[in-house]
């Protein structure tokens, strides 16, 4: 016998090896059966863990807005009595909305006398004028509010040109 032959591994039968092969299938098979229920059960998981955070922020926010709602129906509630403490209630109110949006991190910003950008602004009309420099925004017709560094709504300008 020669050394080639030693070293050589020994044929297994045909049946023998085919049923081993038909083993290592089913293992594989049974791994990513259980791979693809792992993700789609963790997909489902990610998606109720969205719809829940998505919800508790709506209640959050719909809690805040009855509060407001509650702030408005003790003011109307005196309207008839005394215009003034119709008057101070409104600014009550608005004081709480403020201090509520400000809490969350939402500011307005000052955008008179300022430079126009449009990621900051929204143009509703232009005037000429001597005493501004073209692109200034000289009047606000609605305030810009953002949120940390992200736009919630950008302000309503008058540019001068």
């Amino acid at each position: 016998m020669d050394s080639k032959a030693r070293n050589e591994p020994v044929p297994l039968r045909p049946e023998i090896e085919i049923e081993r092969l038909k083993e290592e299938l089913r293992v594989q098979r049974d791994l990513y059966l259980r791979a693809v229920a792992d993700c789609a059960n963790y997909r489902k998981r990610v998606e109720r863990d969205q719809a829940k955070a998505i919800r508790n922020g709506r209640r959050d926010l719909l809690f805040s807005i009855l509060e407001t709602l509650d702030e408005f129906e003790r003011a109307l509630a005196h309207d008839e009595q005394d215009p003034t403490s119709l008057l101070e209630g409104t600014r009550v109110i608005y004081r709480f909305l403020v201090n509520r949006m400000s809490a969350e991190g939402v500011m307005p910003y000052k955008s008179r006398g300022e430079e126009f950008d449009p990621k900051y602004h929204e143009a509703v009309s232009t005037v000429s004028g001597e005493e501004y420099e073209p692109g200034t925004v000289i009047n606000e017709v609605r305030k810009d509010y953002r949120w940390g560094d992200e736009v919630l709504r950008p302000a309503r300008v008058v540019v001068a040109r």
